[in-house]
């Protein structure tokens, strides 16, 4: 497992202006938690020229099915994006989970909408919201997602306290 170099694979997104949404550990960093992730979540547009840049960003990082024998024949292209959904790849800027769907969110589109603009190592990133993160984290019910819960919506609380008295 590598440690994920955010900075590298943000630039890499950027340059090509992919749309995605970060929902993962790197999420729940940015909104104030003090987790540790070993890998770098995205939900992606499936549109057929969002992919396409996707395919792209990604080339020079060398993605592959993470756990996968190093014999097997994959091949990360515009096809294999539009046949699959999510895909767990080991990249030479370390582990990410590319996600056409967020468990009880949905698509792109509809995870967007819990999604807010926010300033990432200098790149403009959307990153789900806190109301997102509890949402997908209950729906996705693992245990490590059930673990954050409690510290997520103890931010989701603090923030709205603060928005209600800035009222």
């Amino acid at each position: 497992m590598n440690t994920p170099q955010i900075e590298l694979i943000l630039a890499t997104l950027e340059r090509e202006q992919v749309a995605y949404i970060m929902i993962g550990g790197w999420a729940v960093i940015a909104h104030g938690s003090g987790y540790i992730t070993r890998d770098t979540d995205l939900c992606y547009q499936r549109t057929p020229e969002n992919i396409q840049r996707l395919v792209r960003a990604l080339e020079p990082l060398h993605p592959y099915l993470r756990g996968a024998p190093p014999d097997l024949p994959f091949r990360f292209d515009a096809r294999t994006i539009e046949s699959g959904l999510n895909f767990t790849l080991t990249t030479d800027a370390g582990d990410l989970d590319l996600l056409g769907e967020v468990a009880g969110l949905g698509t792109f589109e509809r995870a967007a909408i819990f999604s807010e603009q926010m300033e990432l190592f200098g790149f403009p990133v959307r990153v789900l919201s806190l109301d997102g993160l509890v949402r997908s984290k209950k729906a996705a019910g693992r245990p490590k997602d059930l673990l954050i819960l409690p510290e997520l919506e103890a931010l989701l609380a603090l923030k709205n306290r603060i928005v209600n008295h800035k009222s």
